[in-house]
C-alpha cells in the first residue's frame, strides 16, 4: 500500500462523525445544541449518557484501528511504528476537520486520541485515562480531566522512553493542540462557569464507571486484534 493511500485511509477513519450521526438519528444537529460541539461531551449532554459513551468509544476507535491496521500493509523502508504514528496523526486530524462535514470543525480530538494512545502506548495511556476519571469523578468538569490527561501522558512518556522518543514528541503536539482546542473551556474554568456534570453524584459516578468498563473493554479488544495482526 502507498503512505498516502494509508494516510487518506487514516483520515477518512477519523472524519467519521459519529456525534453528528447520532445527533441526526435523533433529531438534532448537535453544532446547534450544548457547546455546539461534535464531541462525546457534549452527546453526553445533549443526548444522555447511554449515546454518550457509545460515540466516545467509537470516536476512540476510529483512532486505534487505523494504527493497528494499516502500518503493516505501507510499502516503504521506514519503521512501521513511525508509520503508526503519523496514521494516528491523520486520524486524529480527521475528527477535529471530517471530510464528510465539508471540512467544517467537528470534535476536539481528545476521544480519538485516546484511541490513537491506546494502540500505540496501552500502558501509560491506561494510567492517562484513571487519571481522566479520578479528575472528572472528584470535580464533574470533563474538560479539566482533558487538560490533565494531556500533561499525564507526555510526562509518563518521557520517564519510560527518554526525550528523544518520538512518541513522546508527538503526545507534546498533541497535548498542545488539546490546549489549543480547550482554550474556551480554560476561560471558563478561570471564570468558574465551566459546564458541568455534577460534582461527586451517583449520575456523575455511573456514567463515569460505565465509560471506565468500555475504555476497559476497548482496550482489551486492541490487545486481541494487536496479537492478530
Amino acid at each position: 500500500m502507498h503512505p498516502a493511500l494509508a494516510l487518506a485511509l487514516a483520515y477518512i477513519s477519523g472524519s467519521l462523525p459519529f456525534a453528528w450521526l447520532a445527533g441526526k438519528a435523533s433529531g438534532v444537529d448537535l453544532r446547534t445544541q450544548g457547546s455546539g460541539n461534535l464531541g462525546a461531551t457534549n452527546v453526553f449532554r445533549v443526548l444522555g449518557w447511554k449515546i454518550g459513551v457509545a460515540v466516545f468509544l467509537a470516536d476512540a476507535l476510529k483512532g486505534a484501528l487505523p494504527v493497528l491496521l494499516l502500518p503493516r500493509h505501507i510499502d516503504s523502508s521506514l519503521d512501521p511504528t513511525f508509520w503508526a504514528i503519523v496514521c494516528g496523526v491523520a486520524a486524529i486530524a480527521g475528527h477535529v476537520r471530517p471530510v464528510f462535514l465539508k471540512f467544517r470543525k467537528g470534535g476536539k480530538g481528545v476521544a480519538t486520541a485516546a484511541g490513537v494512545f491506546f494502540a500505540l502506548a496501552p500502558v501509560p495511556m491506561l494510567v492517562t485515562f484513571a487519571v481522566f476519571v479520578a479528575v472528572v469523578l472528584a470535580t464533574g468538569y470533563v474538560s479539566l480531566g482533558s487538560l490533565l490527561s494531556a500533561i499525564v501522558l507526555p510526562a509518563l512518556l518521557v520517564a519510560m522512553q527518554g526525550p528523544r522518543a518520538p512518541l513522546f514528541i508527538v503526545s507534546l503536539v498533541v497535548a498542545t493542540f488539546v490546549f489549543w482546542t480547550h482554550r474556551a473551556n480554560i476561560g471558563r474554568l478561570r471564570r468558574g462557569d465551566e459546564h458541568r456534570f455534577g460534582k461527586g453524584g451517583r449520575r456523575l459516578q455511573f456514567v463515569t464507571l460505565a465509560l471506565a468498563l468500555g475504555m476497559i473493554g476497548l482496550l482489551a479488544a486492541l490487545a486481541h486484534l494487536r496479537g492478530l495482526v
